[in-house]
């Protein structure tokens, strides 16, 4: 595979600090407009906090099936739980499973919500491993969770500047978005013709901010090529791509490009968090982008439609 020269590395402080906010908005559009991938840097989140998200996540891993499976995320509707190995198939062209487990983990809320009791989409509570397995996993996940989301959201404060909105145009349709973290577990290749860690899919959010342990595997095909390209690690800074979602928003203005994770030579763990929106959102293209080329909809009616093409369910013996 070929090194992905053209995705560029942007610093966010640029942005958040005010002293170059348009060259970032314009910098930032040109990747979103080219490959739909870029580097964050100077993001501000604490590498204390990420370091504790890799090692909880680790940990949730190598437990037993045993301390898992009631975690099952076949267990709710609200995409949330544990994805077992070979429960996924996002290549939906060649079928083939993935070869990974993931734990996905929602907006939090209690039992009692409202949205809960009223069955709302996407509105569940989340699952969690038995504190005596894991004393600190929620906490830490939590404490991840939130700060993502407000890096997320203040991300579309600079889409909304490149689209020529106000800076506060997305700021209502996130207040209580179906965002998803995903820890992400990937075993060594197993030398077996034809596997994959993870199938060529594109996301379905708004935008993932995705981390990495080092570990190569990730490659993007940017729109218009069909070169498959390995996407760089560099410490401390965030994978993001822009997701369908996103794409359909702007009208396809920007591009959310296909991507995958080729099978790595050693263990691959990685954190992703898909930002969608809140679940009543009406997707439709943005102001000044045009005639729509696609029909308005519900940011959870979009997102149940992707799910239910991408997980298999279980066996029944």
């Amino acid at each position: 595979m070929t090194q992905a020269t053209d995705i560029p590395v942007l610093d966010w402080q640029r942005f958040a600090s005010g002293r170059d906010a348009d060259g970032f908005a314009a910098d930032l559009g040109a990747a979103c407009r080219g490959p739909g991938f870029f580097l964050i840097k100077g993001h501000g989140i604490d590498r204390n906090l990420i370091k504790q998200v890799f090692s909880q996540a680790t940990d949730f891993f190598a437990q037993p099936a045993s301390v898992k499976e009631p975690l099952s995320i076949y267990t709710n509707p609200h995409n949330r739980g544990w994805a077992h190995m070979g429960s996924e198939a996002l290549d939906d062209q060649s079928g083939v499973q993935d070869r990974k487990e993931a734990f996905n983990i929602g907006l939090d809320l209690p039992r009692d919500d409202p949205r809960v009791q009223a069955g709302e989409p996407f509105r569940g509570v989340n699952l969690w491993p038995e504190e005596a397995d894991l004393p600190h996993f929620r906490e830490v996940m939590l404490a991840y969770y939130n700060a993502a989301w407000g890096l997320g959201v203040a991300l579309h404060r600079a889409f909304a500047r490149d689209l020529g909105l106000a800076e506060d145009w997305f700021a209502p349709h996130f207040t209580a978005p179906m965002a998803t973290l995903r820890l992400l577990s990937y075993p060594p290749a197993s030398g077996t013709a034809g596997e994959i860690g993870a199938g060529a899919h594109t996301d379905y959010g708004a935008v993932t901010l995705l981390l990495t342990d080092g570990e190569p595997g990730l490659q993007v095909r940017p729109r218009g090529s069909d070169t498959w390209l390995d996407v760089p690690h560099m410490d401390d800074t965030f994978v993001v791509n822009i997701g369908d979602c996103l794409m359909r928003w702007s009208n396809d203005i920007y591009a959310s490009s296909p991507h995958r994770v080729a099978p790595p030579r050693n263990k691959r763990h990685s954190v992703a968090f898909f930002l969608d929106p809140n679940p009543d959102s009406v997707i439709t293209a943005l102001p000044g982008t045009g005639d729509p080329r696609y029909p308005a909809v519900t940011g959870a009616d979009y997102l149940r439609s992707r799910l239910d093409a991408t997980y298999t369910p279980p066996e029944v013996s």
